[in-house]
Order: structure tokens, then sequence, then C-alpha cells
């Protein structure tokens, strides 16, 4: 049954790295990753593609390495994911009346009404990313989810329409393509985290994701249910290590050591007495960092972050603790030490760390796990939910592909939690008495129904 779901990739072209995850979905609808290969980016500047030949090449290795994690592997197709300061965001309404009305709504007359939004006049140099539908109205019920089986004269809904530059959307499609392979479709990242690192009640409280990478930090808002507002803040971890590099004097391979090592997002928290002893270049005495100054550079530059994050939530009226799900960190930054107590500070929602593993299957190798790959692995779950709802053709993969050795976490008892360096145990009690507050919420309110039902009967 499992070698009947497709194998999907997903390929995330990052500032600072390129990398190619396959998997399929096993027979608990969890993601088995069955290839996974990285390799640096060097043709990428602030997500978007520069150096094109550069690009390939880094495409090139890191599809060598997913091969040699699992040679059997035949990979042509990909779901890659575009970020960038040029990508943009409106809102648009559209509407049909029905032509046959003594019918029930189908797939087909929402697939119009969204066909029909790609005819939104956008400026030109402009290209259509994606249109989602937010919420639907037939005549004049509003606020429907899913308008499919109701009967009515007049569908309408709201859409969030992204557009992005047609250049730099030619720029990623030629580098996909010169490295033998097909792009399948374009997905706007923070929307491919989002759906990595969120569950179902992160979506009913209402959350604001902010996947910080290396070239910029993207933003999904979702509130009732419904995807709200997405931005991309053009800067993130390479702007940090940029930072420490002007503002301490080291190269830039220390500047981005010290910061993973070292690193702290609050500077109270840093030692006072503590120091770095980084080795002289070419034969100048060794220099001595406060590991206090380093964590002032980084607080300054997340601060400034966190409030472009601020800025857009208030927006779309969201900053006031309308947000129950409060921010989900994601994304290589995101495991800088001290961030979410930073995050709470400036934004004053409460925060966490989203890891991929919502939606993985267990017993992988830990590090598929990390925030870095949620792009990654929510590329592929996009590439499942066009499957699921039939939008695009898949070969069904039936030979049988087995989760390679090299991605098998080694022993059990190796397992560790990976959210233990970043939440403390007492918080991890208390999230998981949140999902299990959720499902309780959830079998009540069924309960309920059930009684009033029966005392209808």
């Amino acid at each position: 049954m499992n070698n009947e779901q497709p194998i999907i990739v997903g390929l995330d072209i990052g500032t600072t790295k390129i990398a190619v995850i396959a998997g399929r979905k096993n027979e608990y609808g969890k993601l088995e990753i069955l290839g996974f290969g990285k390799a640096n980016s060097n043709g990428v500047k602030h997500g978007q593609v520069l150096n094109i030949d550069e690009t390939i090449k880094a495409i090139r290795t890191a599809l060598d390495n997913c091969f040699a994690s699992n040679p059997d592997l035949d990979i042509s197709e990909v779901y890659v994911g575009i970020a960038g300061h040029h990508i943009k965001s409106l809102q648009t309404r559209g509407d049909i009346v029905r032509q046959r009305t003594d019918e029930e709504i189908t797939q087909r007359e929402i697939d119009q009404l969204i066909d029909d939004q790609y005819k939104t006049y956008i400026p030109a140099g402009d290209q259509i990313i994606d249109v989602i539908p937010q919420e639907f109205t037939v005549d004049n019920f509003q606020n429907i989810p899913n308008p499919i089986g109701y009967g009515g004269v007049k569908i309408g809904a709201n859409f969030h329409i992204i557009t992005g530059d047609k250049n730099a959307i030619r720029n990623i499609n030629r580098s996909v393509e010169k490295a033998n392979l097909r792009t399948k479709d374009l997905v706007l990242q923070p929307l491919a985290s989002s759906s990595a690192v969120m569950g179902q009640e992160d979506l009913e409280a209402g959350v604001a994701i902010v996947d910080i990478g290396g070239g910029t930090t993207d933003l999904a808002v979702f509130y009732e249910g419904i995807l709200k507002h997405t931005a991309v803040i053009p800067f993130a971890g390479e702007n940090i290590t940029n930072d420490i590099k002007t503002g301490l004097g080291v190269l830039k391979t220390q500047a981005e050591q010290m910061k993973i090592q070292f690193g702290s997002a609050l500077a109270n928290e840093a030692k006072a007495n503590a120091y770095i002893t980084i080795p002289g270049l070419r034969g100048m005495p060794a220099k001595e960092i406060s590991v206090k100054n380093l964590a002032n550079i980084i607080q300054a530059r997340m601060s400034e972050i966190m409030d472009f994050v601020t800025y857009h939530l208030k927006q779309v009226g969201l900053d006031n603790k309308a947000l129950n799900g409060g921010i989900i960190l994601t994304g290589g930054g995101s495991q800088l030490k001290h961030l979410i107590q930073l995050t709470e500070y400036v934004t004053g929602l409460n925060a966490r760390i989203g890891f991929p593993n919502e939606h993985l299957a267990g017993g992988h190798i830990e590090e598929l796990s990390k925030p870095t790959y949620s792009t990654c692995i929510g590329l592929i779950l996009k590439g499942y939910d066009d499957f699921e709802h039939n939008r695009k053709e898949f070969d069904k993969d039936f030979r049988k592909v087995d989760v390679p050795e090299g991605l098998k976490q080694a022993h059990e008892e190796e397992l560790q939690p990976v959210v233990e360096e970043v939440i403390s145990p007492e918080k991890a009690r208390n999230r998981k008495g949140l999902s299990n507050f959720w499902g309780k919420f959830k079998d009540g309110i069924i309960d309920l129904f059930k009684e009033e039902e029966d005392k209808h009967l």
C-alpha cells in the first residue's frame, strides 16, 4: 500500500545551504525520509539566486549527496521554496454566479474561482506565485471554510495572493532545470515551514510562524484557521554574522563559529567575565573577545528582526494577545540561545521553537528534526497536499524504496529529545498538557453534540 504513495522531493535553495530531501508517507500518514543531501550555498543572497552557475553547482552537490544516502532513488521533479524581499502579498475578493443552482457546489467551481484570481492586475515585472483562498461565502452565508456540498446561487471568497519578481522566479527555475530537474511547483518558504511545524491546534489558536534563515526571516500569520498575512523580512542569520565580523574585527568564518558556539540573543544572560580567544592572523597577537559584547551585537540585530515581526502583526491587527498560540520560531537562526526570552520580551507574545517532527515518522537521525530543515520537509508536505487533492499528476512509485540505514537512528537509547536544549522540562510538560487539552476540548464538544442528538431522538 505504501508503494502506491508517490515519493516527493523538496529542494530548499537557501542563502547558506541547499538541501534536498525525498520522502514518502507511510501507512500512518507520517513522512518517512528516503534520501537527504545538503551542500553549502554560494550563489544566493537574501533568498534570491544571483549567481546561477554557483547555484547549479550547489544543487548538483546536494543532489549527489542525496543519491549517495540512497542509491535506489530516482529524482526528476522537485518542489522548490521561494523567498527574498521581492515577495509581496495582497488581498482580493472574487465571486461567481453558478450555472447549475439545483446541484451542490463542486471542486470544479472552486478551482474556477481560484483560476479567475490569476487574472488579477499586478504591477509589470511581477508574477503571481500562489492564490490562497481564505474564507468562502455562499449567498448570504459567510465564513465557510469549505463550501463543497453546499447549495446556492452565488459563491465567493477572499483571497491571499502572493507575487514575486519575474526575474527572480526565472533564475530559480533556470538553476533547477540546468541541474537536470523539473520544478513541480514553487512554494512560498514561510508557508512550507508552517506546514512542517504547525499542528491543527496551532491553526485554531492562531500563531505567527517566524522562520529565521540565513538570508531572510519569513513570516506567516494564521488566525481563526486562515492564513492572514505573509511577509519576507530581509534580515536574518547572515546579517548577524556580518555584524559580528564588523563589530569585533574577525573573519566571517570565525564570526559564524562564535555565533553558533557562544552566541546568545540576550546580553543580560551572557557572563560578564567570559572571553573567547581567537588566534591572531599571520603572526599577529591572539584576540580576546568578550562573550557579553558578542551577545550585545546579536541582541541588537535580533531585536530589530522581532520589531519587524511586531510591525507586521500590528498591520493585520494581531499584535495584542489575539494569537493564543503565540510565536513559533523555526529555521537555522531559531537555535540561538535565549531567543525565546528575547522574542517574548519584544513581541509580548508567548514563543516556542518549532521542530519539523510534527509530521515525521519516528526513528530518523536527529539531524532531520532540526528547525533548519523545516522548509524542506514542508515542501514535501505541500506536494502531498497536491497529491491528496488531485491538483497535479504524480507518478506512483511501485518500486520498493526503503529508509536507508544511514538515515535511521542508531540506537533507541540515543534518541535524545531535541527540545531539551531550548525548553525546560516543566515547559515541555505544560506543552504536553496543552495538546491533551485540545484533544479533550474536541472530545468534549463532540460529546456535547452527541447528547444534543440523543435528546432529539
